[in-house]
């Protein structure tokens, strides 16, 4: 009996103790970082090197020949379209104008005579008192004046408009150049005729090239570069950097973009139009372009380093209402700074690992730690 006595209180004690070490063992969760997954319109950038130019280049040319005899700028200054720019003697095409105006006068006197003329035969030969003859050549000469009178009056013109390019105006509103010929320096139409040259540049171009990749990505988008289209929320904009790097502030619009790609290089030329009200941009320099490319509305997105890559694919821990860890599969899409696009496997408000996930196994009870992601865009 006390055998069998010392065997059962044995088998309680076992019991007992067993069922203590059950109590002082129970599991604890691992600890983690989590955070909500939320969805966040994503901009798609491409980075390209591009290259400024003014939106228009003019070069001034003298088109008559003459002898410069004024300067009416101040080289490097803005001048106005249509301002005087350089004076060429206008002598020889004044007395140019003055002899067609004389010429025009004597050719209008001849017709009117020729007219009265007309006038006074065509009766007398319906009264047979002037031949046939005598009326055509009467006609023939007024028809004759009257071309006369047509040329003289080209001629004029001509002249006019001759002794009008002996003041050299600018075409165009903008900064201007140094003087290419010293005053009494003989100009004239052909290769001595350039004087100075006219930048405008208060709206610059960026001229850039893109890969082929890059407009079949946009056509798959249904972006049309160089076209703008109403009903999309965004355009193909484009920012670019100065010369320390900084951001320029005034954003730029995709305006055209060559219709086939370079054999040579296997990209295509774009182009975007920036304002530039204070002359930041310098035309000729170089400059980083970032073209917005698309923006993927309502995407989901979750922190790069909650993203693990295996042979299998990219994954990530989801933090299941149970508290414990699931591995899912995921689909990733385009990077943006410190965060990634997942095209498929998760959803909005699911709850993922970002911190610590590479000491986890796929049911395991976590205690997560609860931190707000700052997505960057």
């Amino acid at each position: 009996m006390k055998y069998q006595k010392t065997g059962f209180f044995l088998f309680v004690g076992i019991v007992l103790g067993l069922t203590g070490c059950k109590r002082e063992h129970v599991q604890e969760g691992i600890p983690v970082v989590v955070g909500k997954v939320g969805l966040q319109n994503v901009e798609i950038f491409g980075e390209y090197v591009g290259r400024i130019r003014a939106l228009q280049f003019v070069e001034i040319r003298a088109r008559v020949e003459g002898y410069l005899e004024k300067m009416l700028f101040e080289e490097g200054k803005h001048v106005n379209r249509n301002q005087p720019l350089f004076v060429i003697n206008p002598a020889l095409y004044k007395a140019r104008v003055d002899k067609a105006a004389a010429q025009l006068k004597k050719d209008e006197a001849l017709e009117l005579k020729t007219g009265r003329d007309v006038k006074r035969l065509r009766p007398l030969y319906e009264q047979n008192a002037a031949s046939q003859l005598d009326l055509d050549n009467a006609i023939a000469a007024y028809e004759s004046a009257k071309a006369n009178v047509a040329m003289s009056k080209a001629d004029l013109a001509q002249a006019q408009l001759e002794l009008g390019y002996t003041t050299v105006r600018s075409p165009v509103s903008g900064y201007i150049s140094e003087r290419y010929a010293d005053i009494g320096t003989l100009v004239g139409p052909g290769a001595k005729s350039l004087l100075a040259t006219v930048v405008a540049s208060d709206t610059v171009l960026v001229d850039f090239n893109l890969t082929a990749l890059d407009y079949l990505r946009s056509q798959q988008r249904n972006v049309t570069l160089g076209e703008q289209d109403t009903s999309r929320s965004w355009q193909p904009s484009v920012t670019v950097t100065l010369a320390d790097n900084s951001v320029y502030p005034e954003k730029g619009l995709v305006d055209f973009a060559e219709p086939q790609v370079d054999p040579k290089t296997g990209t295509f030329g774009v182009r975007a139009a920036l304002p530039n009200p204070g002359r930041k941009l310098l035309p000729g320099q170089f400059t980083k372009v970032k073209l917005l490319l698309d923006v993927r509305e309502n995407a989901v997105v979750v922190p790069a380093k909650a993203i693990a890559i295996e042979k299998g694919g990219a994954h990530v821990y989801v933090m299941r209402r149970d508290s414990t860890a699931e591995k899912r599969l995921i689909e990733t899409g385009p990077e943006f700074g410190n965060f990634v696009v997942v095209e498929r496997g998760l959803g909005e408000g699911e709850m993922i690992v970002t911190e610590g996930y590479h000491k986890l196994n796929p049911g395991v009870l976590l205690k997560p730690e609860m931190v707000e992601e700052n997505k960057e865009k």
